[in-house]
């Protein structure tokens, strides 16, 4: 009986040998884990440094309004923003290079007269993306943009409604020189929207040619001296633009009491001093323009070439009560026509030559 108790217990331990034998000779499967979920990487904080033209940073105008664009995109991306004012143009491409140099992802240049220089930066600074507003690109580069506007239709609005608005048939425009394409088909545009609506209408436009493009835009004494010999010819509608320059133009009317138009943004809320006489705006949505254009390289769908940006009127605000319904039915008939190509300018891209 012993015996077999012995035999059996051997027995049983050869049996668990065995199977532990066999456990460690066959591998088992690790166990699964759940699967850890995506984690998102974080898209890269753009560094955005932008290069005004001579017309400064707070020129409440179209270097202010550029600008406005980048603040925007660090508002809304997280970039690392910076801006470099131009005080002689022959530090266009010097100030640039600062923000190459330094790791900068886009460069934002600011005016036609840094078109020759931007260009130059792209080609020599491949990886860097550039937005060149008001410079139109006659051949394509990949890492530049070229934010250019219908200036001659935003100038036709204004000028259509200049044209409604005079009592006295003589309306007028203080601009910066005409040796800018942008601030020609300002000009020519205002020339022809007071036509088309008031073909009796005298327009007179004064460009400032006299100086440098380094003074052009920066000198608001002779755009108000420039408005006042106007209004004391009969002008009771002026319409000012070129930075500086045409933000005086707007400052007379506001001391004579009468009606002014701005250019480039909403210039009742940059020129305050002279919201009285402000009928209206005639706008380059320039802020927007930029920003967007900013936007497509934190998303890598930047295009190089010509980008047409929007353009409009800004509201009428405190003379809202002295706009007739029968001009703002006009004026939407008309913004109407421009958009759908019923209506032209008839202004060329360029001032032809004399």
């Amino acid at each position: 009986m012993q015996k077999r108790w012995i035999v059996a217990l051997s027995l049983l331990l050869i049996v668990v040998m065995l199977l532990t034998a066999c456990a460690k000779a066959t591998p088992t499967a690790a166990p699964t884990k759940a699967a850890a979920a995506p984690t998102k990487v974080p898209a890269k904080h753009l560094k955005v440094g932008l290069v005004t033209d001579v017309g400064k940073i707070d020129d409440k105008s179209f270097n202010q309004s550029s600008w406005l664009g980048v603040q925007k995109a660090q508002k809304e991306l997280g970039a690392e923003i910076k801006y470099i004012e131009t005080t002689d143009p022959k530090d266009y491409m010097k100030n640039i290079e600062q923000f190459t140099s330094n790791g900068y992802d886009v460069v934002v240049t600011v005016g036609f007269a840094l078109t020759k220089s931007t260009r130059d930066a792209a080609k020599k600074y491949p990886k860097v993306k550039f937005i060149g507003v008001d410079q139109f690109q006659e051949s394509t580069i990949p890492n530049l943009a070229g934010l250019i506007f219908e200036e001659d239709k935003s100038g036709f609005l204004a000028g259509a409604l200049a044209g409604m608005m005079t009592k006295s048939n003589i309306v007028g425009a203080v601009l910066a020189t005409d040796t800018v394409p942008p601030v020609w088909r300002f000009g020519e545009g205002f020339r022809a929207g007071a036509k088309y609506t008031n073909p009796k209408v005298q327009v007179n436009i004064v460009y400032h040619n006299d100086v440098g493009i380094d003074k052009t835009f920066v000198d608001p004494e002779w755009g108000k001296t420039t408005a006042l010999s106007m209004i004391d010819k009969g002008a009771d509608v002026i319409f000012g633009a070129g930075g500086k320059t045409g933000n005086g133009a707007l400052l007379a009317c506001a001391e004579k009491g009468v009606m002014a138009i701005g250019v480039d943004t909403d210039q009742y809320y940059t020129v305050p001093e002279a919201r009285k006489a402000l009928l209206s705006s005639a706008m380059k949505i320039l802020d927007k323009g930029v920003l967007e254009n900013i936007k497509k390289v934190q998303d890598g769908t930047f295009k190089g070439g010509n980008i047409v940006g929007k353009v409009g009127l800004a509201p009428f605000h405190d003379l809202d009560s002295k706009v007739p319904q029968s001009v703002r039915d006009k004026m939407k008939e008309i913004r109407t026509g421009l958009d759908n190509g019923t209506i032209k300018t008839n202004v060329p891209p360029t001032k032809p030559a004399s």
